[in-house]
């Protein structure tokens, strides 16, 4: 009995053939595994951007409401904790950087052994003391620290993405004849810079001729629509790579018969818009269905539902205690997900009305599957807001540095008698200052608007949906505060 989970970050569901036939990005491997597994349509984030995805997978609760980004909590019952409880051994085998930098404490630490690859993104890899300068003209970004790294990957096996599948393949044929083991293996494409060799770029007759673009900002969309098409064929590019590598791993898989006897689930932490709702990127807009509704692919050996698609709302905080019940492991207490098995083979119809999602301190959302509501803050200033932690690192930096005299201490979280802080992230410096750019709350139906592009104005409707809101965040513990930022005069609080 195994279990493989194959994670691709910034994975876009709507470009994969699995949920849309009509698309063009090619992706031959997603598909084989989509044959293998059976598929789930309603499937939605959770906690996002990265490092907080990969919380609620670990945890098997959401995370954003009381913190964002930041590492594993002492107090956090996690996934790879009670597999080594039911002697699972665990390891995990990645390229994504962000778990090895300030913000990213305990996630690949808490597995038995783990495994990096160098190199993707700002990754500080290659050391020079006077780093190469940026002189080329481009629409995006591009970074010195990159720059460096890239200039390693002189045949695609060297890039991270290959290294990673290579290595999870290796580690296959290594413990072929073990049992009881948990292998995660996570690829950061495609996530962005969008970079691969020319000829993946060569499968989508990319004939771009104008500055570099292959590293989109996130913001509102500047570039011409040239050079957006361009971009969007390197993401592509960039997956159609990864995927190819994805086929490697599944040849392991098939040449060591793993499908008769190992769990596999594939999916990712997010998508990522390509000039969508006039935006790229994430984090700096309303968490539209392009970034909040996602794949997720599951191969359960014997329960004989190949092919099968699956339409009831499941969430990533489900993942924990699925592969715990597969495993035969007491789910604990703390989990807020269910397990997915019931799903599968039949047993159940749903496991819940409806799906909460979002990033700390900006919207809330939520969906029922039939609509979306995406619940604005209700104040400019986005009071009152603050970060709950015992371990109070963010995004390569600190929290609470800017004013440390506001800082409280104690027991705030009622899932804990673990004392946390209590930082006020209104201070200079927050992340939250983008709230700007959604302050208004937002209802669309999904079966009439999927692409969010005509608000409903039902006010009736979106009581309705208030109220759904106020019951999602009571069964998720939210800090009182959180009622009261949104504007949520109802509340129980």
């Amino acid at each position: 009995m195994k279990t493989i989970v194959i994670l691709l970050d910034t994975l876009n569901r709507h470009m994969l053939e699995a949920y849309n036939n009509q698309t063009w990005v090619k992706t031959p491997n997603i598909s084989r595994l989509a044959e293998k597994s059976v598929v789930f349509g309603n499937h939605w984030s959770g906690s996002l951007p990265c490092m907080p995805a990969r919380r609620d997978i670990m945890t098997g609760r959401l995370g954003f409401l009381e913190r964002g980004w930041g590492g594993l909590e002492p107090f956090d019952v996690t996934l790879t904790q009670k597999l080594r409880e039911g002697n699972v051994f665990s390891h995990i085998v990645t390229d994504h950087y962000h778990y090895f930098a300030t913000g990213g404490e305990n996630y690949c630490q808490a597995f038995n052994t783990w495994d990096f690859y160098r190199g993707q993104e700002t990754d500080p890899w290659i050391s020079r003391v006077n780093p190469p300068g940026l002189t080329e003209t481009t629409y995006g970004q591009t970074r010195s620290q990159y720059e460096l790294n890239r200039k390693t990957f002189l045949e695609e096996e060297q890039y991270p993405g290959p290294k990673t599948i290579q290595a999870a393949c290796r580690w296959l044929e290594e413990n072929q004849e073990a049992d009881r083991f948990f292998l995660m293996v996570e690829a950061f494409d495609p996530h962005e810079p969008f970079d691969c060799p020319q000829h993946y770029l060569d499968l989508y007759e990319d004939d771009y001729s104008g500055p570099r673009f292959d590293w989109p900002t996130y913001g509102r969309v500047s570039e011409p629509p040239e050079a957006m098409e361009h971009v969007r064929k390197r993401y592509a590019a960039n997956l159609s790579m990864i995927d190819h590598w994805l086929g490697k791993l599944l040849d392991t898989m098939d040449q060591q018969q793993l499908w008769e006897d190992t769990m596999v689930i594939f999916t990712t932490d997010h998508g990522f818009l390509l000039g969508e709702h006039e935006w790229t990127g994430k984090n700096f807009m309303h968490v539209y269905n392009e970034i909040a509704h996602l794949p997720l692919m599951i191969h359960v050996p014997g329960m004989g539902s190949v092919g099968k698609q699956i339409d009831s709302i499941t969430q990533n905080i489900d993942l924990m205690p699925t592969i715990l019940e597969y495993f035969g492991i007491e789910i604990p207490v703390t989990v807020k997900g269910q397990s997915l098995l019931g799903l599968i083979d039949g047993t159940k119809e749903k496991l819940r009305d409806y799906a909460l999602y979002g990033m700390h301190g900006m919207t809330v959302n939520l969906t029922d599957g039939e609509y979306t509501y995406l619940r604005a803050p209700a104040r400019e200033d986005n009071h009152p807001c603050h970060v709950y932690t015992a371990m109070p690192t963010s995004f390569r930096s600190f929290h609470g540095v800017v004013d440390p005299g506001k800082i409280e201490v104690g027991r705030f979280l009622s899932q804990t008698d673990y004392p946390v802080f209590r930082i006020p992230t209104s201070q200079e410096g927050s992340p939250f200052k983008f709230s700007k750019n959604f302050r208004e709350s937002l209802l669309f139906q999904l079966s009439t608007d999927y692409a969010q592009v005509n608000p409903v104005q039902d006010k009736e409707l979106q009581v309705f949906y208030e109220k759904r809101l106020i019951e999602a965040m009571e069964r998720e513990q939210a800090p009182a505060e959180q009622y009261v930022r949104l504007g949520l005069e109802d509340s129980p609080n």
